[in-house]
């Protein structure tokens, strides 16, 4: 890995890099994107189908979109028992974490007749987009599941590509029956968010749509937003790693490798104020690049978006990392809990030399559905929020409002909206 001492310019090269990756260079994409949501959303099923048979050579229609009982049978017998105690030691942990997320409605009243309130609704249908391109994530299955589902939400969708045969991969129906997924149907690409998002003859309008997916994917849910709602659009993976003298080089390097093995635009950067560290974990990278099966991914992957940054000191490399605001960020430092509070943008933090970044990936429990593309510096991890709604609850009574009806009508008429005075003032035209 390329080894660049850390000050000011190489920073901002570092990050007009990183940004070539954003979702927002996908405009040459956008008309043909436009053209499948607006075909879809005049000719439904039609449009559907064809875009299938176009893309997956696949022919799909209204009698076979829905994945049966019979094949959901059909799935668990082909996947590995152990791989399904596995799932379900990881949605339990996934589970529990979300649950501690659940917001509850709540009231507030005063003695003079005044009640606020939040009213705390979950969302009505959610659509659940999974790939099934060049590899399989039953892990994003049960990530963007069970918080809608731990939310309340009443009908749960999932859309994924089918493969050649007309079939959804096993694991990943294992994974959807798992995790609660109330319908699998058999579309993907721009046209399956289309579907999601304005309806068909065989699918349902949803609410929301969350989960990743390829440029297409990704650019159809930006546009489609208004419409329904997204979680976010999601970026190539990304890690970064923090570390200082203490930090273990195999292990860092190790743990760099695990993302740029996603794509060849994943991002894989070590900031470390060691020289030592830096110079030992790129041996490390070379080492493990000998092995590694995805090694050539892995090595383009380096060679557009890897970095070992040398800092001088903690203080700069910290600065580095807020400005990066990374999807993963593992901090392996003599004192990674105290160094955290000095974190203020970062998807999901890892603390420790024990805590890899893909036990987020699979097994821990929080969810692995984050910002990426510098969007942790105003984005959050996917959780039970996205799936909720909050209403405002105003309750007053004759009394609380005669108290200060006339402020309301002075600020009201300092607007000039005077049908807004008359509002309240019509409720005490009798008062002396």
């Amino acid at each position: 890995m390329r080894i660049v001492e850390l000050d000011e310019s190489t920073k901002n090269n570092v990050l007009e890099n990183l940004l070539q990756r954003s979702p927002n260079q996908y405009g040459k994409y956008q008309a043909a994107v436009d053209e499948i949501l607006d075909n879809v959303k005049k000719n439904g099923d039609k449009a559907l189908f064809d875009y299938t048979l176009k893309f997956d050579n696949v022919s799909i229609n209204k009698d076979n979109i829905l994945v049966t009982d019979e094949e959901i049978k059909e799935a668990y017998e082909k996947v590995d028992e152990e791989l399904i105690t596995v799932m379900r030691k990881a949605l339990k942990n996934i589970r529990e974490y979300h649950e501690k997320q659940v917001r509850y409605s709540w009231f507030d009243s005063k003695t003079d007749g005044t009640i606020l309130g939040q009213k705390i609704t979950p969302l009505e249908r959610v659509g659940v987009y999974v790939p099934g391109g060049k590899a399989v994530y039953p892990s994003s299955v049960l990530m963007n599941v069970v918080p809608a589902k731990v939310a309340g939400v009443d009908m749960i969708i999932m859309t994924t590509p089918p493969d050649k045969d007309g079939k959804v991969y096993p694991s990943t129906i294992v994974a959807a029956h798992e995790a609660g997924v109330d319908e699998i149907y058999k579309a993907g690409g721009a046209q399956a968010i289309a579907a999601l998002a304005f309806g068909t003859e065989s699918i349902k309008k949803v609410d929301k749509i969350v989960g990743p997916g390829n440029i297409f994917v990704a650019l159809a849910k930006k546009t489609v937003f208004g419409h329904v709602g997204i979680d976010s659009i999601a970026g190539p993976s990304e890690i970064l790693v923090l570390a200082d003298e203490t930090a273990n080089p195999r292990y860092v390097a190790a743990d760099l490798l695990s993302q740029a093995e996603h794509d060849e635009l994943a991002s894989a950067i070590l900031v470390t104020t060691s020289r030592e560290i830096a110079e030992k974990v790129s041996e490390e990278v070379d080492g493990f690049l000998q092995v590694l099966s995805r090694r050539e991914i892995i090595s383009k992957s380096l060679e557009n978006f890897g970095y070992i940054l040398v800092a001088k000191n903690m203080e700069d490399a910290l600065d580095a990392v807020n400005e990066i605001a990374s999807e993963h960020l593992e901090i392996v430092t003599a004192n990674p809990f105290d160094t955290m509070t000095k974190v203020r943008n970062a998807g999901a933090i890892f603390l420790g030399p024990y805590s890899s970044e893909p036990l987020g990936d699979y097994f821990a429990g929080p969810n692995h559905v984050l910002p990426t593309n510098g969007t942790a510096k105003f984005f959050s991890p996917l959780s039970v929020d996205e799936f909720i709604k909050k209403s405002s609850i105003i309750s007053y009574s004759r009394d609380a409002l005669l108290a200060i009806h006339e402020d309301i009508e002075k600020f009201a008429k300092a607007e000039q909206l005077t049908a807004h005075a008359n509002s309240i003032a019509v409720r005490f035209e009798t008062e002396n």
